[in-house]
């Protein structure tokens, strides 16, 4: 299956696999396994989008934005537990208004699914640990 890293945006190529040990990008050598939230910006978004055959959770929030800062910690928190398995992105609105105005982001945060570089859900308002993970689970 196709994986971006994390660090470099290199798509790799790795085996299917229900857990890993050890998977290092071919490009940068950095973990594939690393999965705390990546932030992006509109050079790079499709990129990832297309090119990941895992899920990619979208993070849309903004700096002033206090649900967004109590969602945060969560999401750094249930991202831990997805290793290989869905990639979480994080979108600042603030800086990035073209993608905020492009995927008509109209409150925040919200998330966005896409699994095999199509929109398949999308969630606004901040969730508990036990809802995002209950949302990802359900889309892998």
């Amino acid at each position: 299956m196709n994986v971006v890293c994390p660090h470099c945006f290199k798509v790799n190529k790795i085996p299917k696999k229900d857990t890993y040990s050890k998977a290092n990008c071919g490009s940068c050598k950095n973990s594939l396994l690393d999965t705390t939230p990546i932030e992006i910006d509109e050079s790079n978004f499709d990129h990832v989008i297309v090119n990941s055959e895992i899920p990619v959770i979208v993070d849309f929030w903004a700096p002033w934005c206090g649900p967004c800062k109590m969602f945060a910690p969560i999401y750094n928190e249930v991202s831990q537990k997805y290793p290989l398995k869905a990639l979480f992105i994080k979108i600042n609105t603030e800086e990035q208004q073209n993608l905020g105005a492009k995927y008509q982001i109209r409150s925040i945060p919200t998330l966005i699914i896409y699994k095999n570089g199509k929109e398949v859900k999308r969630v606004s308002g901040a969730l508990d640990p036990l809802k995002l993970s209950n949302l990802v689970n359900e889309n892998l």
